[in-house]
């Protein structure tokens, strides 16, 4: 499902009732939305002229990265210091309002970083990106991580827009990886889409949601900001760090930031033997 603010809406950053009924339907019962026109579109193209940059470093490394570590795919994330760390992607006042609805009043943001899709890249094994936190349940339990993907422009079938299985966050079963009968069998009673979504847009997702990247047949790469909104009592791991220059960006709301903030250098891209 695809949901569009409308005007009296951005005025005061908040979903209407309706809407926010729906997004929280369709997270509950597909497993993804789409929030349409959230994010302004300046900040997201200084994001992508820093991420094809930084991409390219990775490139020339291949340093390839993801779920089955195929040729093409990048675990890589955006720079977290300032000019490019921006409220309406690290606090979007529409995207803290749908998880505060599934995950309750606390929650905290886990996860700042992302993956990238480049020409010529191959394509990832069926997965799901955390398991069920109980798994020997009957049916699936409500949600308790969200993933918020982010994307610095058009996100388009000829980009490798992520492979999504809808309703499969329900499926009791558990393993990282899908099996192909398993894939052939959940094909014949509900196949995939893709993640296709404008520049400006922000897709959130159940973590357990079966997907997997596919190729990229465009000539530039695909970026996917990604983070994670975890319900309050699962454990916190280590703080994310962000520059001192970009405390700002982070406002005092429903979301736990749970950020650090430092004026030493962040080596922020995994690119060994540099």
């Amino acid at each position: 499902m695809e949901i569009t603010p409308n005007s009296e809406e951005h005025s005061s950053a908040a979903l209407s009732s309706v809407h926010l009924d729906q997004a929280v339907a369709a997270i509950r019962d597909d497993g993804y939305v789409v929030l349409e026109d959230v994010i302004a579109p300046d900040h997201l193209d200084q994001l992508r002229e820093r991420m094809d940059q930084d991409a390219q470093q990775m490139i020339d490394a291949r340093q390839w990265g993801g779920a089955g570590g195929v040729p093409g795919h990048l675990q890589q994330g955006p720079p977290p210091f300032a000019p490019f760390v921006f409220s309406d992607i690290v606090a979007n006042p529409f995207v803290i309002q749908v998880s505060q609805a599934l995950l309750g009043d606390s929650f905290f943001n886990c996860l700042y970083n992302g993956n990238t899709n480049c020409p010529g890249s191959g394509t990832q094994p069926l997965h799901r990106d955390t398991d069920h936190l109980w798994p020997d349940l009957p049916v699936a339990h409500p949600a308790a991580r969200l993933v918020v993907n982010i994307s610095p422009h058009d996100v388009s079938e000829e980009n490798g827009g992520v492979e999504l299985w809808p309703g499969t966050h329900l499926d009791p079963s558990v393993g990282s990886l899908v099996d192909a009968e398993t894939e052939a069998a959940r094909r014949a009673v509900v196949p995939p889409t893709r993640g296709t979504a404008r520049k400006g847009s922000v897709l959130i997702r159940d973590m357990r949601l079966w997907h997997r990247g596919v190729p990229n047949s465009s000539d530039r790469p695909r970026h996917m900001i990604a983070m994670v909104h975890s319900i309050g009592w699962l454990d916190r791991g280590t703080p994310l760090t962000y520059g001192r220059d970009s405390e700002s960006a982070f406002p005092d709301c429903a979301l736990d930031h749970n950020a650090l903030f430092t004026d030493e250098p962040i080596d922020y891209l995994p690119i060994a033997n540099r």
